[in-house]
């Protein structure tokens, strides 16, 4: 009997060991899976914030995938139109000095494994990569390489490509539960990239349609002009922003930059329609800017849900013996700038009137300042300089900043640059209109 309590006895204490080991496992699993969720909880949102293009989302795809199963190397691969060879390949993990040794390897195309994966679209392990009948072995230079874990990404029932880690950091084979993680988090991926390359998709067709309410400048010559336009970073975004510029009879040079308040298609085609207007208007008066919002104003008050609008409106004229004169009007909206030879770029400030479609008793208001000969006027929307950071004035400086700077450049490439390093935060739809006068008369 003392013997049989003996043997309990060691039975249990062999038995104590073994099973703290195991509880120990199950909760670095739980610990794991609490990982994995808040990973993928951050690839959501990372995609809803709207802030990503495809391709960062597929780097932060490849991190999270071996931060999941704590490997030392992540790939993404993406498939050609006809799903046959890697078009792309994003590697993660490598060293410079890895990334120096293979500097002048093409990346891979899919062949051995990666080959396999793409014939044979199941979850793949690997414990000895040289051992496998479909391995091709490795091209000069690149990290030796035992173990590997792979999963084919799908979207909308096609094969997107395949996601693959390579080498636990611990030393051993990945398991049943890292496949568990790394097929999960490949569903998720397909989830992820379908609804970024829809962004993407909607993001572009929105961006196209506005481009096509803007006019294309027309030959002003003698006057030079060049313009941009710049959608906003938010899905499905149709701003009303427009510029337009014309020749007038009297050898004038009319320019106007708007913005009609809205992020939608209505506010889109009140755009439209209140520029065609406004050229209606300019072609056949010959009055001032004030005057010709004014009747503009009044024209919208007969048209029903008509937005509010600010606009800047200028008219560049014949001044002797060699200058020319700027007369401009604002309804709510930010002033010119303008650039002249040999100084640095300066704003036009003047009260702003009210905008279009508020009230139409109030009086408008008209200003004037001489302009040098080869001089460039700068009209713009608020989407190219407000940032929720900082205050408007911020952005105007930082915007003069940059027009100085590049001030040397021709005309269209002046714009682009503005545009390109704008100091707001993109949220809005920026337009850009420069009008420069020539040297003589």
């Amino acid at each position: 009997m003392p013997r049989e309590q003996n043997d309990c006895g060691q039975s249990d204490q062999f038995r104590r060991p073994r099973l703290g080991t195991e509880l120990e496992l199950i909760a670095e699993q739980l610990r794991s899976l609490a990982r994995a969720q808040d990973r993928l909880h951050d690839l959501y949102e990372a995609v809803l914030g709207r802030n990503m293009d495809l391709s960062v989302i597929l780097q932060l795809i490849v991190d999270t995938a071996r931060e999941l199963v704590g490997a030392r190397y992540g790939a993404l691969g993406v498939l050609d139109e006809h799903g046959a060879h890697l078009a792309e390949f994003i590697p993660k993990g490598l060293s410079d000095q890895e990334r120096a040794d293979l500097a002048e390897v093409d990346f891979p195309r899919g062949r051995g494994l990666l080959g396999h994966l793409i014939s044979h679209p199941e979850p793949l392990r690997v414990d000895d990569i040289a051992a496998h009948p479909d391995s091709a072995g490795f091209p000069p230079g690149h990290p030796p390489m035992h173990t590997l874990l792979g999963a084919a990404i799908s979207t909308r029932g096609r094969i997107f490509g395949d996601l693959y880690v390579a080498e636990r950091r611990d030393g051993r084979p990945f398991d049943a539960h890292d496949q568990a993680l790394i097929v999960a988090l490949a569903g998720a991926a397909g989830l992820a990239i379908d609804d970024t390359r829809l962004y993407e998709q909607t993001r572009f067709d929105a961006e196209q349609f506005q481009r096509l309410l803007l006019p294309r400048l027309p030959d002003l010559h003698p006057f030079g002009a060049a313009a941009v336009y710049r959608a906003a970073r938010t899905p499905g975004h149709i701003g009303g922003d427009w510029y337009d510029a014309l020749l007038l009879p009297d050898r004038a040079c009319a320019a106007v930059v708007g913005d009609v308040v809205g992020h939608d298609v209505p506010a889109a085609a009140a755009m439209a329609q209140i520029r065609n207007m406004l050229r209606a208007l300019l072609s056949h008066q010959r009055t001032p800017p004030s005057a010709v919002l004014a009747h503009l104003d009044q024209v919208l008050q007969t048209i029903d849900d008509q937005p509010v609008t600010t606009v800047c409106l200028a008219r560049l004229e014949p001044a002797p013996p060699g200058g020319w004169t700027l007369y401009w009007s604002t309804a709510g909206h930010p002033p010119p700038l303008l650039l002249s030879p040999g100084h640095p770029a300066r704003y036009l400030d003047a009260d702003p009137d009210l905008p279009l479609g508020v009230d139409t008793t109030r009086p408008r208001t008209d200003h004037t300042h001489p302009i040098p000969a080869g001089s460039a006027v700068i009209m713009f929307t608020d989407g190219l300089i407000e940032h929720p950071v900082h205050p408007v004035e911020t952005g105007l400086e930082r915007l003069a900043a940059l027009a100085s700077e590049h001030a040397a450049l021709p005309l269209q490439d002046f714009v682009e640059a503005l545009a390109d390093q704008h100091p707001s935060d993109g949220h809005d739809d920026m337009a850009i209109l420069a009008v420069r006068t020539p040297r003589t008369h």
